[in-house]
């Protein structure tokens, strides 16, 4: 107690003087913070201490320096500063007037600068990170040892290690010093390993400097970038340049940052991570021009190198399916320096290469402000929207070809018009041969387009199919190709084919038709089903003919029967009441025009498939036939006459160890080893919330279930059914088994072995020899382990059948001499889990692994 009165004394004079604060020993401190806090309390009143100080001052030895404020909170911002943001603000609106109301692209970056310096650590740290003081590496042990270390890199550049001493890092990479800590703690802590990784990082200091919104010097994160540097100085002025961002260090350049990279296509290569000292130096802006009216983005944008229409064009998003392409107009000052208005046709090469000059203000057109008249193209075109329309115009005037104004994936052969009829506002369909259209322009397929017609043009699913896994297969091999899409479509463009559709597409117009019906206006719509490329609703074919609702469906599949098809009709009867009427159709004499039939309202088109059409049934011979390999099988064949189609066996073949498995079957197995093991987790659960008891039997218990549902775990699914070959081979009368589609027949070699599996000391497999018993089997493995059950050993013959204990006379005293290729079981004694029910799991686990086992040692 004297001591502690010495020590708070001690403490009660030096802690007042500043001075002096470094005289207390770090032993003392913990010392006295090791005490009852009554006592602490009661001894800090006596001499007029303040414990808050006392723990003060032990916290602070072990912090590191708290990063300050590198941008003052809003709060702190004075009047005058306060003042000149607004007077900004009302600079750049006056400025976006004068504009026609077009604001700088790329600026709204850095809208909302951050108040306060949050350093980034959120970002992976790489291996060539180099270490430098104010760095934290942190210090995993485990083993002999656990324990979890924070050791921050001092001025000199050293870690202390604990009972070890000091450790230079500085200038290593993290790389090089996490191989030398672990290094160094699997020589000096014997049973210890270590995982090292990065805690808090130093900081440092960088320079912003031009045209940022506060231009300094900046303290930031070692791990910062261009673009964070750039957050935490405001951002950028509208005076200075989001292209040419200079990065410099010792007074030269060494990279640029073009941040219109990174808005446009997301590409951060540029964004240099910096060291202590770098200097970012913003230039003033450089030319600009402005777009607007039909793009998705209009803004002034900044022009870097020489740039055509075009490509301002893509800066700014892209046409909208609005824009009328062929007017786009350029307002730009002439050597006079008067303004003039020109103009350019963006559908022409010439028009797209038109050079753009700084100053230049372009308008892209709309089609409303060509003609109040129109067409409009949808679907799998590459350049969907509306055109204008003029009287005379035909398909063969809006899409002029089939490879250039259509996705290649596009249907070229179908494509249907939805027209409006102005008087009654109703619509209703056209079906058009879209090739043919095309290949004679102004014939009877070249049909004459009205004002608001809708242009519908689809996918066709084979193509995007096909090009779906061409580009799995090239993504596999780690190409970058856009699959000879070309010009068509952006690299970086990601299209739904599914909204291109038949489906898709149609869904709107058998809605307004549906709509539209009425009494003595019945719904114009029809179904086609069965073996036709696109089943499903269509709209009734202004022909009514069968052979163009086919057409309409996409056309016949090669399983489609030509000798029947079916059409079932609604319709109502003498009494006013509904009923449905079906009419057998010769389907061969209707594709080939010898017959018409006319379709009506609702009908109901199905096209028969050809009974068993291509459905190739194959079974796998495999090892000891004659001629192996995958056999086609026909209906009602047997695995007797396939065999003899293989050439029948060979003569080292040993039919009573074959191997025949069946799909189904197997995934039946699959099935039932799920539910066993979804029974073995939940009595694993119940095992272990008993807790354990005095003997420490329950978790004894607990592991051995753990095992079993290891063993379910590993188990695999085989689809063994267990066949006699030698009958099935050798004699007519055999009961003859029928093949199923993916059956597989292994025939293995004359065995020469006996297994021992389950729980038994070692298992193995033993040279078979004449008159060996089971027990001599079971002693040459070692004889069985604690946990087995002698009572229920039993044997898997070669032929995979079981011979269990109760049904077999001679197997009481496992005295019977077994054959070669047989396999011996010694299952886990369940009766030692009494506690569970677990006995129908176990026979079926360890069934199927002994089937399992006795396939595995017969191949």
């Amino acid at each position: 107690m004297n001591l502690t009165k010495r020590l708070l004394l001690s403490l009660a004079l030096v802690l007042p003087v500043t001075t002096a604060a470094q005289s207390i020993s770090q032993s003392q401190i913990e010392q006295f913070k090791s005490m009852p806090r009554a006592q602490q309390e009661a001894l800090a009143s006596q001499y007029g201490v303040d414990l808050d100080s006392i723990a003060g001052s032990a916290s602070q030895q072990n912090q590191r320096p708290q990063n300050v404020n590198v941008v003052e909170p809003v709060d702190a911002i004075s009047d005058e500063e306060r003042e000149r943001a607004r007077q900004e603000q009302d600079n750049n609106e006056e400025q976006d007037r004068k504009n026609g109301g077009l604001k700088p692209y790329g600026y709204d970056l850095f809208v909302g600068s951050p108040t306060t310096f949050a350093p980034v650590t959120e970002i992976p740290i790489p291996n060539n990170y180099t270490l430098g003081p104010g760095d934290v590496l942190r210090l995993q042990l485990w083993g002999k040892e656990n324990q979890q270390l924070e050791l921050p890199v001092s001025r000199d550049g050293t870690i202390s290690f604990p009972q070890s001493g000091p450790q230079t890092v500085a200038g290593l990479t993290f790389d090089q010093a996490r191989q030398q800590i672990k290094k160094r703690v699997s020589e000096q802590y014997i049973g210890v390993q270590a995982s090292v990784s990065l805690g808090e990082l130093r900081s440092m200091r960088v320079f912003v400097l031009g045209e940022a919104r506060n231009a300094g010097s900046y303290t930031v994160s070692s791990l910062s970038t261009i673009t964070n540097a750039l957050y935490v100085s405001g951002g950028i002025k509208r005076t200075g340049s989001l292209r040419k961002i200079q990065h410099k260090r010792d007074g030269k350049l060494i990279g640029e940052l073009d941040l219109y990279d990174l808005l446009l296509a997301g590409d951060t290569s540029n964004d240099n991570r910096l060291q202590p000292g770098d200097v970012i130096f913003i230039p003033p802006v450089g030319d600009r021009v402005g777009i607007k009216g039909e793009v998705y983005r209009p803004a002034l944008y900044e022009l870097k190198n020489d740039t055509n229409l075009q490509e301002l064009v893509n800066l700014a998003g892209g046409l909208t399916p609005q824009a009328y392409p062929q007017l786009v107009r350029i307002e730009r000052n002439n050597d006079d320096f008067l303004r003039i208005i020109a103009e350019a046709n963006l559908t022409t090469p010439k028009g797209k290469q038109a050079k753009v000059k700084p100053g230049d203000r372009i308008e892209v057109a709309s089609i409303s402000d060509i003609t109040g008249q129109y067409v409009e193209v949808k679907g799998a075109a590459t350049r969907p929207g509306r055109y204008a329309w003029v009287p005379g115009m035909r398909v063969s005037s809006v899409i002029r070809s089939l490879d250039n104004d259509l996705l290649n994936e596009a249907d070229k052969r179908y494509a249907a018009i939805v027209r409006t009829d102005p008087e009654t506002d109703t619509v209703s369909v056209i079906n058009l041969r879209l090739r043919e259209a095309l290949d004679n322009p102004g014939g009877e397929n070249d049909i004459l387009l009205q004002e608001k017609d809708q242009f519908l043009v689809f996918a066709d699913e084979g193509k995007v199919s096909a090009k779906s896994r061409d580009q799995n297969e090239i993504e596999g091999k780690g190409s970058a190709s856009n699959n000879g899409l070309g010009t068509k479509l952006k690299e970086d463009e990601q299209l739904d084919y599914r909204k291109f559709s038949r489906e898709a597409l149609f869904a709107p117009v058998l809605q307004r038709l549906k709509a539209q019906a009425k009494p003595g206006s019945p719904q114009q719509t029809i179904q086609v089903t069965g073996p036709v490329r696109y089943p499903g609703e269509y709209p009734l074919p202004a022909s009514r003919q069968v052979v163009d609702a086919i057409y309409v469906a996409g056309g016949l599949k090669d399983s489609a029967s030509l000798y029947t098809a079916e059409l079932a009709r609604f319709g109502i009867d003498e009494e006013g009441t509904g009923k449905t009427k079906v009419q057998n159709l010769d389907l061969k004499a209707v594709m080939e025009g010898d017959v018409s039939v006319s379709l009506k309202s609702r009908d109901r088109l199905l096209i028969k498939s050809i009974p068993e059409f291509a459905q190739a049934k194959t079974i796998e011979l495999k090892g000891e036939v004659r001629y192996p390999g995958q056999y086609t099988v026909r209906n009602g064949e047997t695995l007797r006459e396939v065999v003899q189609r293989a050439g029948g066996l060979t003569d080292n073949a040993f039919p009573e160890g074959a191997i025949f498995t069946r799909e189904k079957l197997r995934q039946l197995e699959a099935q039932r080893l799920r539910e066993a093991e979804e029974r073995l987790q939940g009595d694993l659960v119940g095992v272990q919330l008993e807790g354990d008891d005095f003997g420490g039997q329950t978790a004894e218990r607990t592991q051995q279930v753990q095992d079993l549902l290891e063993e379910v775990q590993d188990s695999r699914p085989i689809g063994r059914m267990v066949i006699n070959l030698a009958a099935i081979v050798g004699s007519d009368d055999y009961q003859p088994i029928r093949l199923q589609d993916g059956d597989t027949l292994t025939v293995p070699t004359i065995p020469q072995a006996v297994s021992v599996f389950g729980e038994v000391q070692f298992p193995t497999s033993h040279l078979h020899s004449e008159g060996l018993t089971v027990d001599d089997y079971l002693e040459r493995s070692g004889g069985p382990t604690r946990q087995a059950d002698e009572e229920r050993v039993y044997v898997v013959k070669a032929d995979g059948s079981v011979m269990l204990p109760e049904k077999s006379r001679w197997f009481g005293g496992r005295s019977q001499q077994l054959a070669a290729g047989d396999t011996i079981i010694v299952p886990i004694d369940v009766d030692r889990l009494n506690q569970l029910e677990l006995w129908s799991n176990v026979s079926q686990i360890v069934y199927q692994m002994a089937l399992g086992a006795a396939a595995v040692g017969n191949l």
